[in-house]
């Protein structure tokens, strides 16, 4: 894989930067910041300053403004600064004249992202699919990577000795992305082939944004050992696992979190994990009520669901970590009987914008999860009996269980 994933061999000091836009709130910005932070910490940097700026438009050449990268310089100066983040992307000349201004090794969003991928993929087809989106992400940045070198001829047009290594860098990219497709075709061909063999079962995908509780939800569903923590990304590979609700049998799916600004060459790299959710007959989307952006979130997972095609699928809302969204909109004075009216509230409102299929659980407590059971069986008994019609009473058949 490219060394480009080793970008945190040792935990490094970031600067984090952001620009506000016309059409964003300084508390949007903010959040969107907490997130950058929590980014630059699941792939081992330590945030050492966040800096942000209000522009109308950003500078073409350096992202952010001249005095904005003078303040960088000297803030970082003196200081044990490795390495610079933006929350947007930027291209390869931006990159270039950003390091050689305020001379520190700079990065953008998707690379970020990109590096915590290149850690956290385990699997062939993961290494495969991260890898992809690496040569894609590079491969239009050749150019401001190479511009020392061609600083050094001259002429009309610049032509440097740096124009041949460009375009040998770009046919070896090219040829790398070609094979990489093809091997990832070869491995979604056999995917295929074993989700095609489990078709008669019923599946329920896990999706949501990114660190919301799904793999700790589907430990606790399966009774299996999926990785949760609390990091960004910490499941990349589709995990699926056969379940029987009473004599009900059906098979639920972990999948990739979802996050705002996903770059469009890992939603490509990641095509064939994503049929997953594409090739699904109900979808849970499992929501962090306690954070504060939650809708946002909502509709950053929605919003890519419709992308893949998958937006008119049953779903079930799971709003989860209930016992950290009281914890934190509620104070010990509160009258019991105000607290269950805003709760009730709570629950009203969004049994109305999903048709009654939501359910408030806290999967870490382990509260109301037999009532996701419920919900869940429901459904899938639902999708039975319309998959296979002639038959009934579906509680009664075991499916090979």
């Amino acid at each position: 894989m490219l060394d480009k994933q080793n970008l945190f061999e040792h935990s490094e000091n970031a600067i984090l930067v952001g620009v506000i836009h016309n059409n964003q709130t300084e508390q949007q910005v903010a959040d969107y910041m907490a997130e950058l932070a929590f980014l630059a910490e699941t792939a081992g940097a330590v945030t050492d300053k966040k800096i942000v700026q209000r522009l109308q438009h950003p500078d073409s050449r350096t992202y952010i403004g001249k005095g904005k990268l003078e303040e960088i310089k000297k803030y970082a100066s003196g200081r044990n600064i490795g390495l610079l983040i933006f929350d947007d992307e930027l291209s390869g000349s931006q990159i270039g004249n950003i390091q050689e201004a305020v001379g520190i090794k700079t990065i953008d969003r998707s690379d970020l992202i990109l590096d915590i991928f290149a850690r956290r993929a385990k699997t062939a087809q993961a290494k495969a699919q991260v890898e992809l989106a690496q040569y894609q992400y590079i491969l239009p940045r050749l150019r401001g990577m190479w511009k020392h070198l061609e600083r050094l001829g001259g002429g009309i047009g610049t032509r440097g000795p740096g124009e041949t290594e460009i375009e040998t860098d770009r046919r070896i990219v090219r040829e790398k992305i070609t094979l990489l497709r093809k091997r990832l075709l070869e491995i979604e061909k056999q995917a295929y082939t074993q989700r095609k063999e489990r078709g008669e079962f019923i599946r329920v995908a896990l999706v949501g944004y990114t660190n919301v509780g799904k793999s700790t939800l589907m430990n606790l569903l399966s009774k299996s050992e999926v990785l949760a923590e609390n990091k960004l990304f910490a499941t990349l590979d589709t995990t699926t696992r056969k379940l029987v609700f009473e004599n009900t049998p059906f098979l639920l799916s972990d999948t990739v979190g979802f996050i705002r600004k996903l770059p469009h060459h890992l939603i490509e790299s990641f095509k064939s994990t994503l049929d997953e959710v594409k090739e699904s007959d109900i979808l849970m989307h499992v929501v962090d009520i306690s954070h504060p952006q939650y809708e946002d979130q909502m509709k950053v997972v929605n919003t890519t669901l419709a992308e893949l095609g998958c937006a008119d699928k049953p779903m079930i809302t799971v709003f989860n970590k209930m016992d950290l969204y009281e914890e934190q909109s509620f104070d010990q004075w509160l009258e019991p009987d105000v607290k269950a009216g805003l709760l009730d509230d709570l629950r009203k409102r969004w049994q109305n914008e999903t048709v009654g299929n939501c359910v408030f659980i806290s999967a870490v407590e382990r509260r109301a999860i037999d009532t996701l059971r419920t919900t869940m069986l429901a459904m899938i008994r639902e999708c039975y009996v319309k998959r296979y019609p002639y038959k009934k009473g579906f509680q009664q058949y075991d499916y090979g269980a």
